[in-house]
């Protein structure tokens, strides 16, 4: 790409809607019975979990977000639905490498990871060796572009969607938040 070029940048519908976490002070939906928000070995017997735990639960709903709450409270809400969080920093990473070896380093990927595309597929519909009811995602300081060029940056989040496919037929969530 000349360097006069623009760079081409995510616009927000590919990067996903808002995620907003529900308000932890207001009563749940009416689908959910009294006793739809308990969950046995959380803390303790039939304590509640927090919404926002519950939330990630939701398979159906998995996918790309920008991330609306704290890290704090998603990394609260993560452990407390027993899910693993690979939290990556993407400031100032460019290129498809260093984006790969960001999250293989974040995802503990195992040490044959072959950092390609569909090396970084194989892994995110793999990760036995985070036994989790779920996968959460953090992409810290990521730019629209996410550092790449226009066609990696779609092979990335076509990568990220399809994940988030896969382990829903298999019954888990796979969230990716863009913070």
């Amino acid at each position: 790409m000349p360097k006069d070029s623009p760079t081409p940048t995510l616009p927000q519908k590919e990067r996903g809607q808002s995620f907003l976490p529900p308000d932890e002070t207001t009563s749940h939906s009416t689908k959910l019975s009294k006793d739809d928000n308990k969950v046995a070995g959380y803390a303790g017997e039939n304590r509640e979990m927090p919404a926002l735990a519950q939330q990630l639960g939701n398979r159906e709903a998995a996918g790309s977000y920008t991330l609306d709450c704290s890290v704090e409270v998603l990394s609260s809400a993560v452990s407390a639905a027993g899910f693993a969080l690979f939290d990556t920093d993407l400031k100032g990473v460019k290129g498809k490498q260093n984006l790969l070896n960001a999250l293989a380093a974040a995802a503990k990927f195992p040490p044959g990871f072959g950092a390609n595309w569909d090396a970084l597929a194989d892994a995110l519909c793999d990760l036995s060796w985070h036994r989790a009811n779920g996968y959460v995602l953090l992409l810290r300081n990521a730019s629209d572009t996410l550092g790449l060029s226009a066609n990696d940056r779609e092979i990335a989040q076509d990568i990220f969607a399809d994940t988030a496919v896969y382990w829903r037929q298999h019954n888990k969530a796979f969230w990716v938040f863009f913070s």
